[in-house]
């Protein structure tokens, strides 16, 4: 098949790359030049493990294109893909649809014979009538279908996730279009891949109702640490003891600093407002955003407390920037409520993070970054680890020890073993365990 894929930034070209090497020709088409010039020059504007050399595979086999033109592209095109931003608005967090709908015109400026016009960014319900409605308006006598089929990539891990999903959800009434969702999904279909068909509606929502049920496991078990903490408990040892219950399951039960990323944060504020807007509104989904970005910025006060309450003049190091590890992904990140709380009680901010330190600097004022974690820990009056990279998950505690001016070690995503820390002579600060665990 031949697909066209509007949108190079996540979503869009890792979900073209993976097209490409199933077999399908892609074209990929952005309206930023800068990022079509980097793709013609081998190179990846994001960056997500394996992703550059499965894009050097396929352009190499002529299975894979790059351009701003999108007439070409779609003209000749069985399957169009909407794979472009869908940001919160600004002022009242609804999802920005301006992107989704100046595809949907420009898309159908261009269709020529019957056309499958596939929404892959996350748009709220009723999305897909509205760009059925543009198409049909520009062209009345356009032959196309409009369908919905949601992405489910976690970054670091989304060349595996698209390759080898749990369910590929497709929401169509239109049978031709039920038939190329096949064809384009053979290898998954051949694997017995659970596809699953609904009408559009559903399957715009089945995207907005995962990730915010995934929201809440993650917000449920960071109150739970609160508890743990007051209590004695270990939340690690709870986390594991409700995940063995086959009805809960072990996922999103890791206490941390709070979730970010490109997706739960804009998605389960634009599902709120998209059910207060239907009168239906869902109001543990409210509690669970409310409750992360207060997480977030109570961090900061966790590190100050480690430093006894006093962090004014102190150089703090910070490992890890990122939302999440493998991914070089800041949007919602922790660390940008962290690091500027800690900033404005006074202290100075040395960071690292493996792949993060352009995209943070961009976003982070008055930032200091080392090279590598050890020279980021150099002199320092204190460390916390806020990303869990496994470059972090093994160092030299005798060669940081030698290196912090005091053996101080904020650890928020719980990596290291309390009373190991404790053993080497660490002040050791963890989410929800007590210190001699």
């Amino acid at each position: 098949m031949r697909v066209a894929m509007i949108g190079t930034g996540y979503v869009g070209l890792v979900s073209g790359v993976c097209f490409a090497d199933f077999g399908h020709t892609v074209t990929c088409v952005d309206k930023n030049p800068d990022k079509i010039k980097i793709l013609n020059e081998g190179g990846v504007p994001i960056y997500e493990p394996g992703l550059e050399n499965l894009v050097a595979k396929n352009v190499r086999e002529k299975r894979l294109f790059f351009t701003t033109e999108i007439e070409e592209a779609v003209r000749e095109a069985d399957a169009v893909f909407i794979a472009v931003g869908t940001p919160s608005r600004r002022g009242d967090g609804h999802a920005d649809l301006s992107y989704v709908y100046a595809a949907a015109e420009d898309i159908a400026k261009v269709i020529d014979g019957f056309t499958m016009i596939v929404t892959k960014s996350t748009v709220p319900v009723g999305t897909g009538d509205e760009v059925e409605a543009i198409i049909r308006k520009a062209r009345p006598d356009a032959d196309f279908a409009v369908v919905s089929n949601p992405e489910f990539l976690r970054e670091g891990a989304a060349i595996t996730d698209f390759k080898r999903p749990d369910r590929v959800v497709v929401g169509t009434d239109d049978e031709r279009a039920v038939a190329l969702m096949k064809k384009l999904y053979r290898p998954l279909y051949l694997n017995e891949t659970p596809m699953l068909f609904t009408n559009r509606r559903t399957s715009e929502l089945i995207k907005y109702a995962g990730n915010a049920f995934l929201a809440t496991k993650i917000t449920f078990i960071n109150e739970v640490a609160e508890l743990c903490e007051k209590v004695g408990a270990n939340v690690q040892e709870v986390s594991r003891g409700i995940g063995l219950d086959g009805r809960i399951g072990r996922k999103f039960l890791n206490a941390g600093p709070g979730y970010g990323g490109s997706c739960f944060p804009k998605d389960t504020l634009a599902i709120v407002k998209t059910a207060q807007d239907y009168g239906a509104p869902l109001k543990i989904v409210e509690a669970v955003e409310q409750v992360n970005k207060d997480r977030k910025k109570a961090m900061a006060g966790k590190i100050i407390a480690a430093m006894g309450g006093d962090v004014s003049g102190k150089t703090i190091a910070i490992l890890g920037l990122a939302f999440k590890p493998n991914t070089d992904d800041m949007r919602d990140a922790p660390s940008l409520d962290i690091i500027p709380a800690l900033q404005k009680a006074g202290a100075k901010i040395r960071a690292y993070d493996p792949e993060a330190m352009k995209e943070a600097a961009h976003m982070l004022d008055n930032v200091e970054y080392g090279v590598s974690a050890y020279d980021c820990i150099a002199g320092a009056d204190a460390m916390a680890i806020i990303t869990e990279w496994d470059q972090f998950r093994a160092l030299d505690f005798s060669r940081v020890k030698d290196s912090l001016k005091t053996p101080i070690l904020v650890d928020l995503r719980n990596i290291y073993s309390p009373a190991e820390m404790k053993s080497i002579g660490f002040d050791y600060t963890s989410i929800g365990r007590p210190d001699t665990d």
